[in-house]
């Protein structure tokens, strides 16, 4: 009969699980958070399991220099050892875990051999008294591809980002919300770690959690009346924004359980939107509208300060794929498209395949199309417009003010 794990063990053994899956499949947090922890009944312990796994992450290159520093051969990356003593030393060294807490959390995690390896690994570590860089290096291969995009600056904003889970920003849905920093009219942003539930005007819907680049592919469609198709809407956020700007808005995706959110979101800020749960690449149009939102599905590279697995899990091969995706998505979508209406295309991307290669190539195959250029008064102090007409947020953007997430936001009009 198997006994039962020490308490504190199982949040660790489902932050390898989650580890794993991140790393060996390939999975995003939020997609293996519901199997690998299932098993944890207490909010607590879920919570502690992916906030041990998210700081695993945030600063693996450089835990791992310190697990190499300490041991006469490397281990492989793979191994449960290097695993355990990732945890063991996020937990020290990032999150503030007492050192005889953190390593006898995750000896269980191992058997035999290893566990003794793991136990000398970190009492040299601790006995040094180690600590981690600030800020944090970043995986080599990430750092080689947006430093060929975009130069080592970029790289080393992406760093300073990386180091600091980013605050609370909020779009509103009229003009009355908590108080906070405000970027742009309709926006606040409050700490890191504000109790979202607690906040005025949660239950009476009178605001979302958004991240202000987030919110800019639909402040750019501006105010209706009209009808808008949101091709890719869930969990809500930009749907929400259209309604509440005047759009008769149809909102399309393809995950029904993605849907629900939406559903659950329009329901309590008494929002309205025809859903449709479907693949926008081959859904057709009824009748010609007057805007289209395209935040297509991507790399979502450019969101690694809220999820830090994206760095580790998105390669060449899978921005290739998103971007081929991204290229049929916006064809056909065009279709939809009234004479003079304008369509905004934008993804969470620090990759150019799903930017600016996107337009070019678009506006080679479209000639009814062409760049309705943004200006800087829709934009919030600290964001411009390139000179060809396109919006590109990088790191670095609003660091002062707390930074924001990465994005490439295009916005189109349709000859009348």
């Amino acid at each position: 009969m198997n006994q039962p794990l020490p308490p504190g063990v199982p949040a660790r053994q489902a932050a390898l699980r989650l580890l794993d899956a991140v790393m060996r499949r390939g999975e995003t947090i939020e997609q293996a958070a519901g199997r690998t922890l299932a098993s944890l009944r207490a909010d607590n312990d879920r919570a502690l399991a992916r906030a041990i796994a998210a700081e695993v992450l945030r600063h693996l290159p450089d835990l791992d220099a310190l697990i190499d520093s300490a041991t006469q051969r490397p281990l492989p990356d793979d191994a449960k050892a290097r695993f355990a003593l990732r945890i063991a030393l996020a937990q020290m060294l990032a999150l503030g875990t007492p050192s005889h807490a953190a390593i006898a959390t995750v000896l269980p995690l191992v058997d035999g051999g290893p566990r003794k390896l793991v136990h000398g690994v970190f009492g040299t570590l601790s006995r040094r008294g180690v600590t981690l860089p600030n800020p944090p290096a970043l995986p080599a291969a990430t750092a080689d591809r947006w430093a060929e995009q975009w130069g080592e600056d970029m790289v080393a904003a992406a760093a300073r980002a990386m180091a600091t889970p980013p605050p609370l920003d909020l779009t509103l849905k009229g003009e009355e919300g908590p108080d906070g920093l405000t970027l742009l009219p309709g926006h606040r942003r409050l700490p890191r770690g504000t109790a979202i539930p607690d906040l005025p005007g949660y239950d009476a819907g009178a605001w979302w959690v958004q991240d202000i680049a987030a919110s800019l592919p639909a402040r750019l469609l501006g105010k209706g009346p009209g009808a808008a198709i949101d091709a890719c809407a869930a969990p809500g956020g930009k749907s929400m924004q259209l309604a509440a700007a005047g759009w008769r808005v149809t909102a399309i995706d393809i995950a029904e359980s993605r849907l629900a959110r939406l559903r659950a979101n329009l329901e309590r800020t008494g929002l309205s939107a025809d859903i449709v749960a479907g693949d926008a690449t081959r859904w057709s149009s009824p009748a010609p509208v007057d805007a289209i939102l395209i935040d297509a599905p991507c790399s979502a590279t450019g969101i690694f300060r809220r999820h830090p697995d994206v760095i580790h899990r998105v390669h060449p091969a899978l921005i290739d794929q998103m971007s081929d995706l991204q290229r049929h998505l916006l064809a056909h979508a065009a279709g939809w498209l009234k004479k003079g209406g304008r369509l905004v295309y934008a993804t969470c991307s620090l990759e150019r395949a799903e930017g600016e290669e996107q337009v070019a190539s678009f506006l080679s195959a479209n000639r009814d199309f062409a760049i309705d250029p943004v200006v800087q008064n829709e934009l919030p102090a600290g964001i411009a417009p390139v000179p060809e007409g396109w919006v590109r947020i990088l790191p670095g953007a609003l660091e002062e003010a707390g930074g924001c997430d990465g994005f490439f936001i295009a916005r189109f009009v349709r000859a009348g």
